[in-house]
């Protein structure tokens, strides 16, 4: 039985073709220049469905009966360069911030260490080792179906929920035991690989209480669809509730 149990779920609808709602910063700069991004594209397909258009009436048969012998046109090359440049310097600005606030790493309150498996993922909490203590850690497995919970997502909810606290800096340190996976969360905006003998790290600042679903994101394996990610996002004060629970379980195991 999970502790924050009744919560708002972030995943995947039925047919959905847009993105989650977003939970972090990176992900609402995600959308935003999306959406940027977007506005050029219909511009330019009006524009380039337009001038075909006009060309195919222009010099149809019917209407032009001899070939133009028109090859070199300076000043139209010269818009058709400089425009697109111009455009392409436009949405350069934004995607370059975006990209830095991707990769930067605030002086982070918590680290997770996330380790893939063939097929479940393992993660530890090291920040709260003391006198040599082992490190508070857990596999989180699939739950199958005949274990489900109302308000269980089939094929996604696991049995042992990453918890975070909402408003915090954290650290996320993704590595694989085996092959090559891939922690993947849409919510935050995330999506980065585990490889095998190599630590790749990612910043989490979730904004919003709720509970987050992910998946492995990389083939590897049969059971590759059926290693899911579960981060429940709780407040301060229940996420040390909750890890002084976990803490004092792991001395009593001693």
């Amino acid at each position: 039985m999970q502790l924050f149990f009744v919560r708002f779920l972030d995943s995947a609808e039925p047919w959905q073709t847009g993105f989650q709602d977003p939970a972090t910063p990176v992900m609402e700069g995600i959308i935003n220049l999306h959406n940027d991004v977007m506005f050029f594209l219909v511009v330019i397909g009006f524009l380039v469905a337009w001038v075909l258009a006009r060309v195919c009436i222009a010099y149809d048969e019917s209407v032009s009966p001899s070939a133009d012998k028109t090859v070199h046109g300076t000043t139209i090359e010269i818009v058709w360069t400089i425009t697109p440049a111009l455009v392409l310097m436009i949405i350069a600005v934004p995607s370059f911030a975006l990209l830095y606030a991707m990769d930067e790493i605030i002086d982070p309150a918590i680290t997770l260490k996330v380790v893939g498996h063939q097929w479940y993922w393992s993660y530890e909490y090291s920040d709260y080792c003391s006198d040599g203590s082992e490190p508070i850690a857990f596999d989180a497995y699939m739950l199958p179906e005949d274990e489900l919970e109302p308000g269980n997502l089939r094929l996604l909810e696991v049995d042992n929920r990453v918890v975070l606290p909402v408003d915090t800096h954290v650290r996320v340190i993704i590595t694989a035991a085996d092959v090559l996976h891939c922690w993947a969360m849409p919510s935050f905006g995330i999506k980065m690989d585990a490889c095998p003998g190599r630590l790749n790290q990612t910043s989490i600042f979730i904004q919003r209480e709720g509970v987050y679903y992910g998946q492995c994101s990389e083939i590897c394996g049969v059971n590759h669809g059926f290693m899911p990610i579960v981060i429940e996002a709780v407040s301060l004060e229940d996420y040390i509730r909750w890890i002084s629970s976990k803490i004092e379980l792991a001395e009593e195991s001693v």
